[in-house]
């Protein structure tokens, strides 16, 4: 069974995106914070990375950028999921790594499409 590791810190978009992710048959593991993402990913190498923007201490975005930097975890996709959703933010997503930017909220059949785009 392939991993989502869901950095998240809303109560219920963590339940929402969880039964999508489930529903696709993924096992999902949480972080409510860049640092707790941070400890999971040394414990366990997820298949991807869905990635709140607006989090508690260090943002989304600079967590996709040491992902992404870290030759341990660069390969995993990351998927920027979040209510920040301009130009601005997409572009910047981009810059730093992200493999694809959904915004809130997010639909199922988005989700979907998204992850088998980034999921080789």
């Amino acid at each position: 069974m392939s991993t989502v590791l869901l950095v998240e810190d809303s109560v219920s978009q963590i339940e929402i995106m969880s039964r999508y992710l489930q529903q696709l048959g993924f096992s999902v593991v949480i972080a409510k914070s860049s640092e707790e993402a941070q400890a999971k990913l040394k414990l366990q190498k997820p298949n991807l990375i869905i990635l709140d923007v607006i989090l508690p201490g260090q943002s989304g975005f600079e967590l996709c950028r040491e992902i992404k930097t870290d030759p341990d975890t660069s390969q995993i996709p990351v998927v920027i999921c979040s209510t920040k959703d301009t130009d601005v933010d997409k572009l910047w997503g981009s810059m730093l790594g992200a493999d694809a930017y959904l915004p809130k909220p997010v639909e199922a059949n988005e989700l979907v499409r998204t992850i088998r785009q980034v999921i080789k």
